[in-house]
C-alpha cells in the first residue's frame, strides 16, 4: 500500500483560458422544464443558451443581432428603406389603377 502514489495534474488552466476555449468552440447548454398535474401538461418551458463568441456564431449561421433593430443601428435603416420602397410600389400601382387606360401617356 505504500508504494503506490496518487498522480495530480500539475497543469491548471486560469478563468481567462477557460473562458477563451468557451468562446473559441463555444458552449450549448439546454434544457426543458414540464410541470404536470394528472397526466396533464400545463407548462412547458424550453431552454435553449449558446455562449460563443460573435466570430463563431457568424460561422455556424447565427446573426440575428445583425437585423434586430434594438441591438444594430443599422437595421432600423434597412427595415425603413424596404418599407418605404413597398409603399412607393403600392403607390405606383394605385396611381395607375386610378388613371383610365385612354388617357395614359
Amino acid at each position: 500500500m505504500a508504494g503506490k502514489q496518487i498522480a495530480h495534474g500539475t497543469e491548471s488552466a486560469t478563468l481567462a483560458d477557460v473562458l477563451e476555449r468557451i468562446l473559441d468552440k463555444g458552449l450549448v447548454i439546454a434544457g426543458d422544464i414540464k410541470i404536470k398535474l394528472v397526466d396533464i401538461e400545463l407548462l412547458t418551458i424550453q431552454i435553449r443558451l449558446l455562449v460563443c463568441s460573435v466570430d463563431k456564431a457568424r460561422e455556424m449561421g447565427i446573426d440575428w443581432w445583425m437585423t434586430n433593430s434594438y441591438l444594430c443601428s443599422t437595421a432600423g435603416e434597412r427595415e425603413d428603406a424596404d418599407q418605404l420602397a413597398r409603399l412607393n410600389e403600392r403607390i405606383a400601382k394605385l396611381e395607375e389603377s386610378a388613371v383610365p387606360s385612354n388617357l395614359r401617356i
